[in-house]
């Protein structure tokens, strides 16, 4: 076979990888199809990197010796990290493991732009020039902002905001720096500045350098409930780095991957934002949550808080006409949606009808509640947004939060003082009776006392998630249904 024919098979198959890429994330639309859609991203990527391996194995020159057992290993060592990684991540520390992966996409596509750069040097053109910049530059704020966003989720950082000295004008005169950098490298390459080998290659050092920096200087300050966006946003920079890398080395299914990442996570970011109701700037400039660590901030909530016993709350439940049930970070961190899904069923073999409310930021990522529930066969149609559940509450007999905190704090209707005034929440408060599980009464994300806890209606059921589930479990299941009794 030719040469030409090798490369318009190896050119096919990149536009087929591509295409995988853009159906599968199209299926990830649903929970319903999500796993498929995964599948298929995953089954387009294989094709990819083959066919990137047989056009580099072909193409003038081919690959050394050396360079084959480098590409091997590499696909070893990576393909055998994901593969313990996805067996044995928790789903509580998913958002974690999606900043590190963020890292890492941010921080492969920067070496590849240094590569092309140090390769080129004064030679490259002008369009080279600009995307091998950019993408050195976004991929380097991509690699060491997602890191500290990893550590602040893992707890290896402190989740509350931490101000480097000088603040705000430090992240600011970093930005000039990598900026003008950037804009000296361009106006270089096309001949406008006269800039020799070692000086260009010193402003490429330059510009890394500071987006180095930079992004442990924007990342460092925002508060642990604004990391979920912050991830969205970061994976957003991982996608465009990887279509500028894509630019430079002429591969276009990296183009395309990279474009699809890019603006998805863009999408997701805004949506996120738009679900706290805040801009994308005011979280980047941070300030809105203290973290697990934020102690002492409080809504003067105050009152009485009344406990109540798992065997009572069974009562509530096996004689209630409608339940709905709003799954939180707690829940997560139990591993209780098996539980759960129990008690849910046992409740509709007796009649009872069963929603689930779920917020669109709750947890520490988008769609980690139904992923949960998912995993656990929680029927989707019982998997309500926000929208659609709200006006079911006050139709509602029970309502049980299962380890959820600030997206059900009435204070974010009124109290304009509270950092989450604004934000969207679910009307869990309209209900009848509200049975929370909870281990103890410590705030959530935002370092604030829940109101919740204190109305009238308000039963807390103190516990490890998945045990009292458990409980309630065996509690319903003694009691005669509402019809016989």
């Amino acid at each position: 076979m030719s040469q030409q024919w090798i490369y318009t098979i190896v050119y096919l198959a990149w536009l087929a990888g591509a295409s995988c890429f853009v159906l599968g994330l199209h299926r990830m639309n649903s929970p319903a199809t999500g796993r498929s859609g995964n599948q298929l991203s995953a089954a387009g990527m294989v094709v990819a990197v083959g066919a990137t391996f047989i056009y580099l194995l072909t193409r003038e020159g081919g690959l050394s010796g050396t360079a084959i057992v480098i590409i091997v290993v590499g696909f070893l060592i990576g393909g055998g990290a994901g593969l313990y990684a996805a067996r044995t991540v928790k789903m509580t520390a998913m958002p974690q493991l999606v900043s590190l992966f963020n890292a890492v996409g941010g921080g492969a596509a920067a070496l590849v732009a240094i590569d092309d750069f140090i390769r080129l040097n004064s030679s490259a053109p002008l369009d080279t020039t600009i995307f091998v910049v950019l993408g050195a530059l976004i991929g380097s704020v991509t690699f060491s902002g997602s890191l500290i966003a990893g550590g602040k989720l893992q707890g290896l950082i402190a989740g509350k905001p931490i101000y480097v000295p000088g603040g705000q004008l430090v992240t600011i005169g970093l930005a000039v720096v990598a900026v003008l950098g950037t804009l000296a490298l361009i106006l270089g390459a096309a001949g406008v500045l006269t800039l020799g080998s070692s000086a260009t290659l010193a402003l490429l050092a330059v510009v890394v350098l500071a987006g180095l920096i930079f992004g442990i200087t924007m990342v460092l300050p925002i508060g642990g409930a604004d990391m979920p966006v912050v991830i969205s946003l970061l994976n957003s920079f991982t996608g465009t780095a990887a279509a500028m890398a894509g630019f430079v080395i002429g591969n276009p299914v990296l183009i395309i991957a990279g474009a699809l990442v890019g603006a998805s996570g863009a999408i997701l970011t805004k949506l996120m934002a738009d679900a706290m109701n805040r801009s994308i700037v005011n979280i980047m400039i941070g300030g809105f949550g203290g973290g697990d660590e934020a102690a002492g901030a409080t809504t003067g909530a105050g009152g009485t808080v009344r406990e109540i016993g798992a065997d009572d709350v069974a009562i509530q439940l096996a004689y209630a006409q409608s339940v709905i049930i709003v799954p939180g970070y707690g829940l997560a961190v139990a591993q209780a949606q098996h539980a759960v899904r129990e008690l849910a069923e046992l409740l509709e073999s007796k009649g009872v009808d069963v929603k689930y409310a779920i917020h669109p930021v709750a947890g520490r990522m988008p769609g980690h509640m139904n992923v949960l529930l998912a995993e656990a066969n929680v029927p989707y149609d019982q998997l309500c947004d926000l929208d659609d559940i709200n006006p079911e509450f006050e139709r509602c007999d029970v309502a049980i939060v299962i380890g959820a905190n600030d997206v059900v704090n009435p204070a974010a209707r009124h109290d304009t003082s509270s950092p989450i005034y604004g934000m969207p929440i679910l009307d869990v408060d309209k209900a009848g009776s509200v049975v929370v599980i909870k281990r103890s009464m410590r705030s959530g994300f935002s370092g604030i006392e829940n109101e919740l806890f204190y109305l009238p209606q308000t039963m807390m059921l103190f516990g490890d998630a998945k045990a009292v589930a458990g409980d309630l479990v065996h509690e319903v299941s003694r009691l005669p249904n509402a019809a016989a009794a």
